[in-house]
């Protein structure tokens, strides 16, 4: 058994820090394509379980840009893996290191924990880094994301660059507010294509962003039309990417364990900056734990189906209750 932690002043220099747990050799095993998005939260021990076993029970690597090495024995001990290695990125110099990429496109499963996604697209974007990732997905092999890893997983991405979080209060009353920044070339995954992601919806109050996000796609023409996938906290989607087959997984007891897949079916008819947004008819499917869905049909079984509209900055809902 390997257990490291390599200090800061070995890694420093190479603005990263190394952690693993297993065994040191590299192994090669098959390994099948998955998907795996969490809103944020407590980890959903399944995420895991799932990817260790679509991943052959070969080497799971962990990418963060904050923490230190949380994950790589509670992964270890549901995973069955060869061993759990997380990379802390400190600053962007880390991603052009040749230890560091061969170690991300060794991966049979890879994991971006939660954080600030800002902090992955200043580290990432067009280094080494964001080639490794794309690498591992083509394999096919398991990719997952929880929070700030999940907003950089669908080919659209809120990047969160400026100084404060986006509100939904802001995006609506001003679609094109200082907080909300796109990214439409980042992180580029089979199965994702055309779709952005959002996350802690409930907790947050984030509806409303998600909504203005999706009328700012398809008013920048960016895409005729524009799809969400926007969890909630401790719920999770299983994506397998070669037929758009979707899966939700919650913590047990979890009061609002809803996954949410909205589409546009119009243009905003106000998308102007400093206005506030309107937007009509927002498809929007509600899944929770045990229900199905697929990114292909845009169909799903065992949830409901409503739409959302925005009106001078106030969402409203087909339905009573806005979630």
């Amino acid at each position: 058994m390997l257990s490291v932690a390599w200090s800061s002043a070995e890694t420093a220099e190479h603005g990263y820090q190394y952690y693993a747990v297993g065994n040191s050799g590299d192994v090669k095993t098959e390994t099948r394509g998955l998907i795996v998005m969490q809103g944020g939260g407590t980890d959903v021990d399944v995420n895991y379980q799932r990817m260790g076993e679509l991943g052959g029970g070969g080497d799971f690597v962990v990418l963060r840009a904050s923490g230190d090495d949380a994950y790589n024995q509670y992964i270890f001990d549901l995973c069955a893996c060869d061993s759990v290695e997380t990379i802390v990125f400190e600053h962007r110099d880390a991603a052009y290191d040749k230890f560091v990429i061969e170690k991300i496109r060794s991966a049979e499963a890879l994991f971006i924990a939660g954080g600030d996604q800002s902090r992955y697209v200043r580290f990432w974007k067009g280094t080494p880094v964001e080639d490794a990732i794309h690498a591992v997905a083509a394999k096919p092999a398991p990719i997952g994301g929880t929070s700030a890893g999940m907003a950089i997983l669908g080919q659209h991405a809120y990047t969160a660059m400026s100084a404060d979080s986006l509100t939904a209060a802001h995006a609506l009353a001003d679609p094109f507010h200082i907080d909300l920044t796109l990214e439409a070339d980042f992180i580029n995954l089979a199965g994702m294509e055309n779709i952005m992601t959002d996350q802690h919806l409930v907790e947050r109050d984030r509806i409303g962003r998600t909504v203005a996000l999706l009328a700012r796609l398809v008013n920048d023409e960016i895409t005729p039309t524009a799809r969400a996938v926007a969890a909630d906290r401790e719920t999770a989607v299983h994506i397998d990417p070669a037929n758009g087959d979707v899966e939700v997984f919650s913590v047990d007891e979890h009061e609002t364990p809803y996954v949410y897949f909205m589409r546009t079916t119009t243009k905003a008819s106000v998308c102007e900056e400093g206005k506030p947004l309107s937007i009509e008819d927002v498809e929007v499917y509600r899944a929770t734990a045990g229900d199905t869905f697929n990114l292909k049909t845009w169909s799903g079984t065992g949830g409901i189906s409503y739409s959302f509209s925005v009106e001078e900055g106030v969402l409203q809902s087909s339905r009573q209750e806005i979630y």
